[in-house]
């Protein structure tokens, strides 16, 4: 049995499977845990509009060019809302969404 390997193409929408053609990757020891500490993973990375962003420098341009951001720029920003449920939660506010779904079924049983 032969192992075989797919990658996505976005321009079909359908996985592809890797043949002779594919150019090999580029592999070292350390290949799997590259992308923790370099930028490796940018390699050949584009925006959707066809954008190149194969590198931080590009992909931080392009992001500040769009309007764009990542997740973790609202670490701060969430954490404070937590904090603010929590107190909310604490204080007396009880309104969740769970508590308007059992306000609801208790009005339409009673029908």
């Amino acid at each position: 049995m032969t192992r075989r390997r797919y990658r996505y193409d976005p321009e079909s929408g359908e996985m592809v499977e890797i043949g002779a053609t594919e150019p090999p990757r580029r592999k070292d020891a350390l290949n799997h845990l590259s992308a923790l500490w370099g930028d490796r993973h940018y390699d050949g990375l584009a925006a959707p509009g066809g954008a190149d962003i194969s590198s931080r420098k590009k992909h931080r341009e392009y992001m500040k060019r769009t309007g764009l951001t990542t997740a973790d720029d609202f670490k701060e920003t969430w954490a404070k809302a937590k904090v603010e449920r929590e107190r909310y939660y604490q204080q007396g506010g009880s309104v969740r969404k769970q508590d308007i779904r059992e306000a609801i079924e208790r009005l339409q049983s009673k029908r």
